[in-house]
């Protein structure tokens, strides 16, 4: 009998360690390995800064990163504005705690294959951009769909379909760079930062493929933690990870997103967000 009790407090204290383990996701919106890889080192400066086991959840989609949220099979997650606004509604109490200092002001590139000949404009969306194929990122990114949709609808006053002969979803930004840049879209729209790194990078053929025009800016991604983060892992321990976000400043790991570094956030920042999701029909 006494064999039968510690076997059943052994797989008790087992289950107990692994629901104290805090998990976390981000949206795919760039090539996966290439996220596991840089991922996992955050994890790894998050478990040392708050003392519990971290680890990192890939998803396969921005769905699959929300739905995992509400499902509580990750506590934390690294959400666009939209898929942010979206997890909130799901969950009530959880909270926006951290931004990248450039998501205060985040913007869209519209980008063109230079065959088309499209000539870039600093005011507004070239109006030349009609009648050409047009490839959106996820159907649920911020900066790859929902403003893009947004900025067009405001200079056509039609729907996209209207505008464009072809409209597609390539389900991330590196995959909208690649299908304009070989032609199998005319134009497309993507993440400024994840553009400006790829160029940096040089992962982009920019004799091929070229920014025609930069949105105005908009709220973006941020860090949301679920609301009983502390009940579960400790008093203070929202706190704690917001604290440990602010104090990133390693480059190599800033890099995993790309970001220069973080600043807090709250729901209320993302009201403009949840506005145009509600005119556009993808947020009730």
């Amino acid at each position: 009998m006494r064999w039968m009790l510690a076997l059943v407090l052994l797989l008790g204290c087992s289950a107990a360690n692994a629901a104290d383990t805090f998990r976390f996701t981000a949206i795919p919106d760039e090539d996966q390995s290439r996220l596991v890889e840089r991922f996992s080192k955050v994890a790894d400066y998050l478990s040392e800064q708050l003392g519990v086991d971290v680890e990192y959840v890939p998803v396969t989609s921005y769905g699959a990163a929300v739905t995992a949220f509400r499902n509580d099979q990750v506590q934390l997650a690294w959400f666009g504005g939209l898929s942010g606004v979206q997890a909130r509604q799901l969950v009530p109490g959880s909270k926006a705690i951290a931004q990248g200092k450039e998501d205060a002001a985040f913007s869209s590139y519209f980008i063109a294959n230079t065959a088309t000949g499209i000539e870039p404009e600093q005011d507004q969306l070239p109006e030349s951009v009609s009648g050409h194929s047009f490839t959106f990122g996820a159907k649920t990114s911020t900066s790859g769909r929902l403003m893009p949709e947004h900025f067009i609808r405001q200079r056509f006053d039609k729907a996209p379909d209207q505008v464009f002969s072809r409209v597609g979803f390539s389900g991330d930004h590196t995959r909208t760079i690649a299908l304009v840049e070989s032609g199998t879209y005319d134009v497309g729209a993507v993440n400024f930062t994840v553009w400006q790194a790829a160029v940096e990078d040089g992962r982009v053929d920019t004799d091929k493929v070229e920014v025609i025009w930069e949105s105005p800016t908009y709220p973006d991604y941020q860090w949301t933690l679920r609301g009983d983060a502390d009940e579960r892992y400790g008093d203070g321990f929202t706190d704690k990870v917001q604290k440990a976000l602010l104090d990133m400043t390693d480059p190599a790991l800033l890099e995993s997103f790309p970001r220069s570094g973080f600043i807090p956030a709250s729901n209320d920042d993302y009201g403009p967000i949840e506005s145009v999701g509600k005119s556009i029909g993808v947020l009730r």
